[in-house]
């Protein structure tokens, strides 16, 4: 897939992305674009661009992008704050209305575990965005993360979160952790081999992650402003078995949003175990995808390579 350099601001940073183009010779242009969004700890270079390996095979364009603070984005490293995550996804949605061979009346946004709950968050508020897709997210930060932790891990993390509030206020920065720490893994199995046979790969995957991020991320409840999408689709994917982001997470986030909207849970699957190009489930949700974002006339493909 053709590709070039796309970076953009948000808050006065610059962040690194990537606009992957379908392989037409400009045939659909101006195209119809997806942002993809990484999760917790993702980078561009893993799902987003997994993605966009996909779609633009379809005749989307897509971009792929860091989120300040994480891959080569500038930010303060460690800083995880969904909220301005968001700002993040709306300066992307901003950096599209710039180019020429893209379609900014046609943007749809994919957000990816933690990032499902920040394009929800950001499309809620930006009506240009026309159909918002979600897998494997979250609807509600305190609520996901409290179903990762037993009680031990769970009061410790609550009161190491308080005590650095403290510390902030007096000291003006906050306590760097370990991401796992927040983020639970070793409860899901199946997530956990993903992430350390798969992620690690990725330069920068698995850095410290601030105790003020947490802090932000449980005071994060997008499934709030759900209802603010309508009358744009809404589309929400989920893995039945998923141990990491509970299927409560897509339940809640689905019955808080208006019409339209679709819920597909995807039987026997997990949260992250089957995302590999070649992988049924994963050509599965990329049909789910493709249905779901050309049934949006704002966003439909005008012509396809495939």
């Amino acid at each position: 897939m053709p590709t070039r350099p796309l970076p953009f601001f948000a808050n006065g940073l610059r962040l690194d992305a990537d606009l992957h183009l379908p392989d037409d010779g400009g045939a659909g242009a101006p195209y119809p674009v997806v942002v993809p969004c990484s999760g917790y700890q993702g980078l561009k270079v893993i799902h987003p661009e997994r993605f966009a390996r996909a779609l633009t095979r379809l005749g989307y364009a897509v971009v792929a992008f860091d989120y300040r603070g994480f891959g080569l984005s500038e930010g303060e490293r460690g800083r995880l704050v969904p909220q301005e995550w968001a700002e993040d996804v709306r300066a992307a949605v901003d950096r599209v209305e710039g180019e020429e061979d893209l379609d900014a009346s046609r943007i749809g946004l994919l957000g990816w575990g933690l990032g499902g709950g920040v394009v929800v968050a950001e499309a809620a508020a930006d009506e240009r965005v026309a159909a918002v897709a979600v897998c494997n997210g979250i609807g509600d930060g305190a609520r996901s993360t409290r179903a990762m932790h037993d009680d031990r891990t769970w009061n410790s993390l609550v009161e190491r979160v308080r005590g650095d509030r403290v510390h902030r206020a007096v000291q003006g920065r906050s306590e760097i952790t370990v991401p796992w720490d927040i983020v639970r893994l070793d409860l899901d199995d199946r997530t956990d081999g993903y992430v350390g046979d798969e992620l690690y790969r990725a330069p920068g995957f698995g850095t410290g992650v601030t105790l003020e991020s947490a802090d932000r991320l449980l005071r994060f409840s997008p499934e709030e402003q759900a209802h603010l999408i309508s009358p744009r689709p809404l589309l929400v994917v989920h893995g039945e078995e998923n141990r990491l982001h509970q299927p409560e997470e897509a339940r809640s986030l689905y019955e808080h949003a208006g019409e339209p909207k679709e819920l597909i849970m995807l039987e026997g699957k997990g949260h992250t175990e089957w995302m590999f190009d070649d992988d049924p489930t994963f050509n599965e949700l990329v049909g789910h995808l493709d249905r779901f974002f050309a049934s949006a006339p704002a966003l439909r493909p005008t012509a396809g390579t495939e």
